[in-house]
């Protein structure tokens, strides 16, 4: 500490597992903790760990986690002389960073004139051109009328990126590939952004395909040093967020190295930066890297730098807040071995992402010398709608990278997570992937194949059978997943139809079935194709699936895994997944059968109305958008047809499963 006085208690203005990190590091440091909490989160785990805990306002993230005033009193109430922002919510807010250094408390964090100068990107992008930091093509001026927005598009050329000049995170962005896509892309980036930030100013950049997302970690003090910590690989992304992160990057040698850090120092010292942040590069193929954007804040994925430098990030920016400088030269910091992140979502990749709330019946993470879990969760926690949807990051370390990537799919394969539906699946499937093992994947990895390709490998004609099994009786044999008839959900509308979530080898897929009346024949809907499939259960343990003229048949056998089914000389091992719940099996139905009555996936507010009663609409149009956790979700018209009704006004919270939209078909032409 170099002589300089820690702090004694520090308020965290946060939730989730980034609330528990703070914890644990502030603990260790001999630092009484008090946290804050919304009415959703009274009994999370982060108040849990807490020394002291006070309530600052409803579930709303705007009415508790956003609210200054709210999160200031209870700093003042708990006597705190610091208060740490962690990730999102504030902490990237300049006007909270001064708010905090008025009230006589210290900001851990960088100074409120580092977060202005960053947090608007497009005046970012400027200063590094500024400063011979180079930058990704594109338009970041102060006009933002339609006209000359559409101008620099053209400009700039397509495909380009829509991007919030003063967010992060994925939202308030929007790719565009031709022009005709441009008008409504721009209006759902100036909303989200609106929504998330209070700012609808966008920025354009031309989308660089084929690149890698990487990123550098500096360290500021306050004698005017800046160090940087080698590179984290973020290229594995969904929805332009991240899901998987390792250090060091398989596409950077020790001189791009240095004269990336280099450029990420630059940057830094530029705003006068202290504590931690990290600038965020595009690497193209071709070996240039262009600055994206500056997080004047801790990271997500600052694990794996720990892990590879051996520096507990969050206690030197309790030490170097509190005055201490960095301890360190440039030349002490030393890569080390392999680390990886993978975070661990309650969403469902193959239901494009959406995201899923409920509690949490079982959750079992992994663990060995070689795995850290940082969780916000523990067995019997709630999953909210209101927040963002990651309930964990699961870090791995190894001497090599191919040590890494093996103890990350033994991670991944000791995890297990029961109550909402998780990428759980997802993580597997690109842990084991054959791009990921040869260190090559870019930031278009996930494009276009995230539920089909990697997800849904699963053998159709075995899930229609583990289907067959449990439709026509009500036992499965016992796994540890309790009644079957509990897991595969309840029947809906007087027996019409039932979803069953199955994992076949450890990959998701949901089946849903309906009919099995008099005629025995059943229709099964899975990844959006239908069967009709007939079933005749021989015995116990044999069961005849019928498709047309063709009849196969399968075995139910159990070992110490669980249960398997075989058919000739194919073997595959069948577990039952927690299922959606009913509203979100009464929204796969809607889907799945065309139907004209549109509900709610899950709760959530409407962001936006875009239809009136009496219009026609196409098939496939959006007629809606649903805000819920963090992210926008397209309700859109699953006929051709007409507006019959509309149950829902723009700023309307709803539950899942809320009709909202009523549908007539199309009059015959």
């Amino acid at each position: 500490m170099d002589g300089q006085a820690m702090f004694e208690k520090v308020l965290i203005a946060n939730r989730g597992e980034i609330a528990v990190r703070i914890a644990r590091a502030c603990h260790e440091l001999g630092i009484r903790v008090v946290a804050v909490y919304s009415d959703a989160d009274r009994l999370a785990l982060h108040v849990r760990v807490a020394d002291e805990a006070y309530r600052i306002g409803p579930p709303s993230a705007r009415e508790s986690y956003l609210n200054m005033d709210a999160i200031l009193a209870a700093a003042r109430d708990s006597g705190a002389e610091a208060i740490h922002p962690g990730y999102g919510f504030l902490s990237e807010n300049a006007v909270f960073a001064e708010r905090v250094a008025a009230a006589g408390l210290v900001f851990i964090g960088p100074p409120a004139g580092a977060i202005k100068k960053m947090g608007d990107k497009a005046a970012a992008k400027r200063l590094m051109i500024d400063a011979s930091v180079p930058v990704v093509p594109g338009y970041q001026g102060t006009a933002q009328d339609d006209r000359t927005l559409e101008a620099e598009a053209a400009r700039i050329g397509y495909p380009l990126l829509i991007k919030a000049a003063a967010g992060g995170g994925g939202r308030g962005m929007r790719e565009v590939r031709e022009q005709g896509q441009f008008s409504d892309r721009l209006e759902g980036a100036r909303r989200e952004a609106l929504s998330a930030f209070g700012d609808d100013t966008v920025l354009l950049e031309r989308l660089v395909e084929g690149a890698r997302h990487v990123e550098i970690q500096v360290f500021g003090d306050s004698r005017g040093r800046v160090v940087y910590l080698g590179e984290r690989d973020c290229s594995i992304q969904r929805r332009h967020q991240k899901v998987f992160e390792e250090s060091p990057s398989p596409a950077v040698d020790a001189d791009l190295r240095r004269r990336m850090g280099g450029a990420a120092v630059k940057a830094a010292l530029s705003v006068a930066y202290t504590n931690a942040g990290t600038i965020e590069f595009l690497l193209a193929e071709s070996g240039d890297f262009y600055f994206l954007e500056m997080n004047t804040r801790l990271q997500v994925e600052h694990p794996v730098t720990e892990l590879t430098t051996g520096i507990d990030l969050v206690k030197l920016q309790l030490e170097v807040a509190a005055g201490s400088p960095l301890p360190f030269e440039q030349v002490d910091i030393v890569l080390s071995g392999h680390a990886i992140e993978a975070r661990l979502y309650a969403e469902d990749p193959a239901n494009n992402y959406l995201p899923s709330a409920g509690k949490l019946s079982e959750f079992k993470m992994p663990s060995g010398a070689s795995v850290r879990v940082d969780a916000g969760f523990r067995a019997g926690d709630t999953v909210s709608s209101y927040y963002d949807a990651m309930l964990a990051k699961i870090i791995v370390y190894g001497a090599t990278r191919p040590e890494a990537v093996a103890n990350l799919v033994r991670a991944l394969d000791e995890t297990s997570v029961a109550g909402v539906t998780t990428n759980l699946p997802l993580l597997r499937a690109v842990a084991a992937s054959t791009e990921f093992g040869a260190g090559i994947a870019t930031i278009e990895f996930l494009d276009g194949r995230s539920a089909e390709t990697l997800t849904e490998s699963v053998p159709e004609t075995f899930a229609i059978a583990a289907a067959g099994f449990l439709l026509t009786e009500a036992a499965w044999p016992v796994t540890g997943t309790g009644d079957p008839w509990q897991t595969i959900g309840p029947w809906r509308s007087g027996g019409a139809y039932c979803v069953m979530s199955l994992l076949i080898d450890g990959l998701l897929c949901n089946v849903l079935a309906s009919g099995g009346d008099h005629t025995g024949v059943w229709l099964l809907v899975i990844a959006g194709e239908e069967h009709v499939v007939g079933f005749d259960r021989v015995n116990a343990s044999d069961l005849l699936v019928r498709r047309g003229a063709q009849i196969a048949s399968f075995v139910q056998e159990t070992d110490e895994s669980g249960v398997l089914l075989r058919r000739r000389d194919e073997t595959h091992r069948v577990d039952l997944a927690p299922s959606p719940t009913p509203d979100l099996a009464s929204a796969s139905v809607q889907i799945a059968t065309g139907g004209g009555r549109l509900i709610a996936p899950m709760p959530g507010t409407i962001a936006k109305l875009g239809v009136s009663v009496g219009d026609v609409v196409k098939q496939r149009q959006t007629l809606a958008i649903l805000e819920a956790m963090k992210m926008e979700h397209a309700i859109q018209a699953s006929i051709d047809g007409r507006v019959g009704a509309i149950h829902c006004h723009e700023g309307d919270r709803v539950t899942g499963g809320a009709l909202l939209i009523e549908l007539e078909p199309a009059p015959p032409a």
